[in-house]
């Protein structure tokens, strides 16, 4: 039985709530090309970031009605502007009256999507009264990811001996995680994909001359695997790993044609380029048939590799381009045959396809790597004489390690045979894998520095990971999120800088307060970046150039480079490592022996390197004290694993500078034989196990352990809490 009550409460209450029942809600109007997938893509996001603010959003054509923009309370239109280049844009507009309307001028598409993508963030951050006009073009044309892509045990990647890599495997073949990968992409304004693999062909064309080549169903190994494997990817599929096997997906070639064509097609609507890369001569997947080997004079395998270059652009009509690598797999053959394979297979191959295709555009990039630029355009003179077809150089901008030093110096020689020509660096993040590395302030620097005039633009990405679905967290999500979801700032700021360096730490903060609502996202961003300059602080002072050199997260390399049997770097590789090039740090013995002589050279001292690295933990350990009690740490598990990954690094920040000032105290003591250092050695060296030991309990609490990366092997941190402890050993031991 339903009772009789009465409102009690004030009446001038309930008549604002029958008002506000009543009352209509605030209303949008965006008018654009509905057709066209990218500004679709940007007008929902809009339309997002307007419906969180109580807005309905009406959309509409520019051309299909008449009715007034003014009686909606907020107007979008998009339209052209020739004052812009290719995907630049301009936002004009405010409040006018009792509308707030803004134009969204572009010359394409792309300018289109990006100046929508931009409008719908100032309007999350600022409020759709709050906007501010500008105009932006790209500064970096090109602005990509390296993705290593382990596509099947047949035909696997340059990173697939690493936990990584076997556990993306079938990541690679869900289109949903392409998807989200692509959308999070063209948010961050990368225009450019290159998926990086040893032999893709047999798991992604079917050739008319090689049809048997073909393989149906993706393949993954349950057999264990080596640790020590060649740094070449010489001999990485065994006979044992291909009868210990499981099929991940069942799927013919048409259907892997068909899933990779839908992949392109979709990063086609997000203005983003997909470009395949191989490393040569590999023949993984052929299995011998037909008489093809991996011998650059056979000359079946040069046919084969022509007719498979030229079938993978005739298979994928939107795919942008193709890399090649020579000298990985070609044993100590000459430059110019090296080069003279490379032409007569993929040269070839792209002129065979740009010559039936004279419509289309192709681009063929040529890794500088164990070639010279000037040789190669020599030899490569057919292709660039190619109207339709785009011949693009790369260079390892940093070598591996692009958290060093905002200045490089590898290129200089390099630019110098480039003569008139660009190029397109590579940036290898091999450092940051674990934890959330983010330092707007490091990479906007870092852009500014790279040789503009002789830039075409970057792709950033690893070799010793694979950027799928993140693998390591001990509570997971359900489906595992993707890598570059939990590594959202540093792939925003790798992008969005690219796009345009200046965009500043305030706008940047803004994004971290919507990600993290409720926090003084300003001192949590400094906090942050403060614990990431750790990084090129450590890396910068203690170098090693390759990925198999150095590892900064593990401490640790392949043992040769580290002069220890397990591959950790001791304090007497702190002693002994190199600086890079790039930076002003001097080494220890240059310390030590100018100490002696009473003249030191110019620079930055090893104990000044420690008081640097020193004073960002400290400062970022100081910083996250509040954040660690706020609420949003108990309710927001990505925020309280952001806050435990920025002390992580913090904590290797500490460890790192007393390990510094632990190698320098013992190298004097080896040259004075005074007691004093050698006391010092060991209290610092005590000091840094102790901090190590934290940084490896707390990350072993949350992420597993132990983790098989590629190019460094396993790390595992009970093995290097006693490698740890050992470095105290040595100190103790009496001076040779």
């Amino acid at each position: 039985m339903l009772r009789n009550t009465k409102w009690r409460g004030p009446w001038w209450l309930i008549a604002s709530l029958l008002v506000a029942a009543n009352a209509p809600a605030a209303s949008a109007l965006i008018e654009f090309d509905t057709t066209d997938a990218r500004t679709t893509f940007a007008v929902e996001q809009i339309e997002s970031a307007l419906a969180a603010r109580a807005y309905q959003v009406e959309r509409r054509n520019p051309d299909s009605s008449t009715l007034s923009r003014t009686r909606y309370q907020v107007a979008i239109r998009f339209g052209e502007s020739r004052s812009v280049q290719a995907e630049g844009f301009a936002i004009t507009g405010g409040p006018r009256g009792a509308t707030t309307q803004y134009t969204i001028g572009s010359r394409d598409s792309a300018g289109a999507m990006y100046g929508g993508l931009e409008l719908a963030e100032q309007i999350r951050a600022y409020g759709p009264n709050g906007v501010t006009e500008l105009k932006r073009n790209p500064y970096m044309p090109l602005r990509g990811t390296k993705f290593n892509l382990p596509l099947d045990l047949r035909t696997p990647s340059y990173s697939d001996m690493s936990d990584s890599a076997q556990e993306n495997i079938a990541t690679v073949w869900d289109f949903d995680f392409w998807r989200a990968y692509l959308d999070q992409l063209a948010r961050d304004r990368y225009n450019m994909v290159t998926l990086w693999n040893l032999h893709p062909f047999p798991s992604m064309v079917k050739v008319p001359e090689y049809p048997d080549v073909a393989l149906d169903d993706v393949w993954r190994s349950k057999a264990k695997f080596d640790e020590d494997y060649s740094t070449r990817t010489i001999g990485l599929v065994t006979p044992a790993m291909l009868a210990n096997k499981e099929v991940l997906k069942t799927l013919t070639i048409e259907q892997k044609i068909d899933f990779w064509r839908r992949v392109m097609a979709y990063a086609h609507d997000r203005n983003i380029a997909i470009h395949l890369v191989t490393w040569n001569v590999y023949t993984y997947g052929v299995d011998g048939k037909y008489g093809i080997t991996d011998a650059i004079d056979n000359p079946k395998t040069r046919d084969y590799f022509r007719a498979s270059v030229r079938e993978m652009f005739r298979t994928y009509p939107l795919l942008a381009g193709m890399g090649l690598t020579v000298g990985e797999n070609m044993g100590e053959a000459s430059f110019q045959a090296k080069e003279d394979w490379a032409l007569a297979t993929y040269g070839q191959g792209v002129l065979d396809a740009a010559r039936a295709q004279p419509q289309r555009q192709f681009r063929l990039i040529h890794r500088q790597h164990e070639a010279g630029a000037a040789d190669i355009a020599a030899t490569f003179a057919p292709v660039i004489a190619q109207p339709n077809v785009e011949f693009v150089f790369s260079f390892k901008y940093a070598q591996a390690h692009v958290l060093s030093s905002t200045r490089q110096t590898f290129h200089q020689g390099y630019l110098e045979s480039l003569g008139a020509r660009k190029t397109l660096w590579t940036l290898r993040n091999d450092d940051a894998l674990m934890f959330r590395w983010a330092a707007p302030d490091f990479v906007r620097e870092f852009v500014r520095n790279i040789p503009y005039e002789k830039s075409q633009g970057y792709y950033y990405g690893s070799d010793m990971w694979v950027w799928g679905r993140e693998f390591l967290d001990l509570k997971p999500t359900s489906p595992r999120r993707l890598e570059i979801d939990k590594h959202w700032l540093p792939f925003l700021l790798w992008g969005r800088l690219g796009y345009d360096p200046s965009l500043d730490n305030g706008r940047i903060a803004a994004l971290v307060a919507q990600r993290f609502p409720g926090v003084d996202a300003v001192k949590l961003l400094a906090a942050w970046q403060d614990a990431s300059m750790i990084y090129p602080l450590v890396t910068g002072f203690h170098w090693g150039a390759l990925d198999f050199q150095w590892y900064i997260e593990g401490s640790r390399s392949r043992p040769a480079p580290a002069k220890t049997a397990s591959g950790f770097h001791s304090v007497e590789t702190f002693i002994d490592q190199p600086a890079h090039p790039g930076t002003d740090n001097i080494t220890i013995p240059q310390f030590v022996a100018g100490t002696a002589k009473g003249e030191l050279p110019a620079g930055t001292t090893p104990p000044q390197v420690a008081t640097k690295i020193d004073a960002h933990a400290d400062t970022a350990l100081a910083a996250l004290a509040p954040f660690l009690r706020h609420p949003l740490a108990k309710k927001n598990a990505d925020f309280a694993s952001t806050l435990e990954d920025i002390r992580a690094m913090a904590l290797l920040g500490k460890y790192y500078a007393a390990k510094i000032r632990g190698a320098t105290e013992l190298a004097i003591y080896r040259r004075t034989q005074r007691p004093e250092h050698q006391a010092n050695a060991v209290r610092q060296l005590t000091l840094a196990a102790e901090f190590w030991k934290d940084y490896t309990r707390r990350t072993g609490g949350r992420y597993r352990n132990p983790v098989w990366t590629n190019r460094v092997g396993l790390v595992d941190w009970a093995e290097l809490n006693a490698e740890v402890d050992h470095d105290v050993v040595i100190a103790r031991a009496p001076a040779p």
